[in-house]
């Protein structure tokens, strides 16, 4: 795998196609400085997030997985100013962080964090009748991702856009015979989508300075329940 092409391919796109932003260098080194683990979007990949929110022109996006808020921020960037967006987070060192990082931000009254497993927040989100969401970002704990995919199309609407990360797992995601639990994840949640009909869906595969990995994107096409 030519990581360090990757890398260098990433920040030559990064130079030129995405202006110095204070803000998000701050959210990166307020992950650093907190230890948290360095698994969010790389800068591309959260302006790809931003244009895919800004093309569905969404006011009502949903995340499932906060980190230090970097993802987040992109996508709140997205939203007109009556949007919001909400958030969820299962560690509350985390959410604490990603807290004081969207008040520097300025946009902490357009970000709602819940916090707590989001097998607990969705449905408590579902209750509350807070859907339907035009788009839906799940970038969280990887076993449960066809788990997160069923509560997402509860909460979409026709024309939700769903886009999940970290599918392809360094390519593993087509080895059938994969002993990590994280891969057997994705290939449900791969079978889940051949299998439904009401969305329209397909996954690429990536390269940069995150690995091999990938994105699926998944369109709803008629009524969800």
């Amino acid at each position: 795998m030519e990581t360090a092409e990757w890398t260098a391919v990433d920040r030559y796109i990064t130079d030129r196609l995405i202006p110095p932003d204070a803000v998000l260098d701050e959210v990166v080194a307020s992950r650093e400085a907190a230890g948290l683990p360095a698994i969010g979007v790389s800068p591309p990949q959260g302006k790809l997030l931003q244009l895919l929110a800004q093309a569905q022109q969404a006011r009502n996006i949903l995340e499932i997985g906060t980190l230090a808020g970097y993802s987040t921020l992109w996508l709140a960037r997205a939203l007109p100013p009556d949007g919001r967006l909400v958030t969820l987070e299962a560690e509350p060192r985390h959410a604490a962080v990603a807290r004081a990082n969207f008040q520097r931000a300025g946009l902490a009254a357009r970000i709602e964090l819940r916090v707590g497993p989001a097998l607990e927040t969705l449905p408590q989100l579902a209750a509350a009748g807070r859907g339907p969401f035009d788009f839906i970002f799940i970038d969280a704990d990887k076993e449960n991702y066809p788990a997160y995919w069923e509560w997402s199309l509860r909460l979409a609407r026709p024309g939700t856009l769903i886009v999940a990360d970290n599918v392809v797992r360094n390519g593993a995601l087509a080895d059938p015979h994969s002993a990590d639990p994280r891969v057997q994840a994705m290939r449900r949640l791969h079978e889940l989508l051949a299998g439904e009909a009401r969305v329209s869906a397909t996954t690429l595969q990536t390269v940069g300075s995150k690995g091999y990995d990938g994105f699926t994107l998944a369109r709803v096409q008629a009524d969800a329940p």
